[in-house]
């Protein structure tokens, strides 16, 4: 094998923002999702929504331009494009219950091979130490996708066969991005889509907690 370079927090967010299609509202977690706004394309119409009542975002501001009322559910500073709209914080949840969502993109600890989702925990020393939104949004967005490291900092796999910590939603991502692949997530169990170059696939198993399958298609 040769040797393989992990893809950066900002080149996790430009992949997922590549496969994003045309005209979906989206829905960005926090941390590496909320990167995302900043690598859409832009010939693609994208719309961006925040549970905070916000439709429309822009790429996040600079220093100078940041308006100290405009912000995201993650309390980062947001910009606005054009028709953006504002509105109360239950309208928003109303867009999430009712299915309006085409996209939410997650952060995790843990995503199982059936596509249960684990982002939140019970420890005040965590992150995010109540399940917040994303309870909501896994079960209402149409497609749920996670991006995340493959593993822990201590070496860990995030792509278990169970989850380990307490469940946000059962059942519900279709697809993961990690700093080293691609990965649907099918009846079938996990299968690799894509491998960051230089990693093969033994590679890629070797840091993952579930059985993966390869598409013939799969490139590295």
């Amino acid at each position: 094998m040769s040797e393989f370079k992990p893809l950066t927090r900002q080149q996790m967010a430009q992949r997922v923002a590549r496969d994003i299609p045309e005209g979906w509202y989206c829905n960005l977690g926090i941390g590496i999702p909320t990167l995302i706004a900043d690598y859409l394309p832009p010939d693609r119409e994208i719309v961006l929504h925040s549970e905070n009542g916000l439709l429309g975002m822009g790429p996040a501001p600079t220093p100078e331009t940041a308006d100290p009322w405009m912000i995201n559910a993650g309390k980062q500073h947001v910009t606005l494009l054009k028709g953006a709209s504002l509105f109360h914080h239950a309208d928003s949840f109303a867009m999430i219950r009712g299915g309006h969502i085409d996209l939410c993109v997650l952060g995790a600890f843990e995503v199982a091979e059936n596509g249960d989702l684990a982002n939140w925990a019970t420890s005040a020393a965590d992150a995010a130490p109540a399940v917040g939104g994303a309870m909501d949004l896994a079960v209402g967005a149409r497609n749920i996708w996670v991006v995340t490291e493959h593993t822990t900092r201590e070496g860990a796999p995030k792509l278990v066969e169970r989850c380990s910590y307490p469940l946000t939603a059962p059942g519900v991502v279709t697809r993961i991005y990690t700093n080293l692949a691609v990965i649907d997530v099918t009846p079938q169990g996990f299968e690799v889509v894509e491998i960051v170059p230089g990693l093969d696939f033994d590679g890629l198993q070797n840091r993952t907690g579930a059985r993966l399958r390869m598409l013939e298609t799969t490139h590295g």
